[in-house]
């Protein structure tokens, strides 16, 4: 986190590949605006994994934070010299915060938890007892750092086997683990939540997505994209009876936490939805999202 009185200009940026139609410089923009930094910038700019390593050590010290999407959050973890609790857990990190002290580098963080622990909240599932998981890339730890404790069930729906790295955390935090294949949705017949982590095209078989009447509590699902519209599952869902949290939410909550850990102060969370639904109306994002492609 950024020390008070640190005066200057200052940059930050939202980096990955694709990166055109992220929303993250609309939040950001928002809350510097609100806070009175009027000398901060935030930008976008497309780097892949190949070109990381140079555009990190490009950055002059007017650089105090970085948000990473996809394929960035394994790489960024790998660049820091810090590393928060929730970084390390899930092995991804989707944030970059220059030191106080310049000389220590930089300190990796999660706010994606952050986020998908607020958007299950305000969907009213704080403390789901099963989960399904679509996919087990970074965002799937994420989801599992975010819902996951020691009488959780986690069921993860994958093409293939899980990733080690994931299947690795769930069994750190003694959780039960069942994995199914891709589009076997008898497996959310008796889950309190559903989290899609992967692409809305790669989720096949919604049409048998069981349905929510007559269970104690109602089932709430996120898919992670934001901004293509209702995606599949959500239509899937509500037809279903389910509740839906909203990507959006998600979005919103993870990006205000980086502004937390980037300036040192309270997000203006108001003013950051207000200039996100502007966004979103005004039709600036185009099938964006924040899922892996696992």
């Amino acid at each position: 986190m950024l020390s008070e009185g640190r005066g200057g200009a200052r940059h930050c940026a939202v980096w990955g590949s694709p990166i055109r139609h992220s929303l993250s410089p609309v939040l950001h923009r928002a809350a510097h605006a609100a806070l009175g930094l009027g000398d901060w910038s935030y930008d976008r700019r497309e780097v892949d994994e190949a070109g990381f390593a140079d555009a990190f050590a490009g950055l002059d010290e007017t650089w105090v934070g970085l948000s990473l999407t996809m394929p960035l959050k394994e790489v960024g973890l790998r660049a820091a010299g810090t590393v928060s609790d929730i970084a390390a857990a899930t092995g991804a990190a989707n944030t970059l915060v220059r030191d106080v002290d310049a000389a220590a580098g930089w300190t990796a963080h999660n706010t994606d938890v952050h986020g998908i622990t607020m958007a299950f909240r305000l969907a009213g599932c704080a403390d789901p007892a099963s989960v399904l998981v679509v996919g087990s890339g970074a965002t799937a730890r994420s989801a599992v750092a975010a819902l996951t404790g020691p009488h959780t069930t986690i069921v993860f729906m994958v093409r293939e086997g899980v990733r080690p790295e994931t299947l690795a955390q769930v069994e750190a935090v003694g959780a039960a683990v069942h994995v199914v294949g891709m589009g076997d949705w008898s497996a959310a017949a008796d889950v309190d939540a559903v989290i899609s982590t992967v692409p809305p095209a790669s989720v096949p078989g919604l049409d048998t997505l069981p349905g929510a009447a007559g269970r104690v509590r109602r089932p709430v699902v996120l898919d992670v994209v934001y901004g293509s519209g209702v995606t599949p599952l959500q239509r899937a869902a509500r037809e279903c009876g389910w509740s839906v949290a909203e990507g959006t939410d998600m979005l919103l909550h993870q990006a205000a936490e980086q502004v937390r850990l980037m300036t040192g102060q309270p997000a203006p969370l108001e003013a950051m939805s207000q200039a996100l639904r502007a966004a979103l109306q005004a039709g600036q994002a185009s099938g964006h999202d924040t899922s892996d492609d696992r």
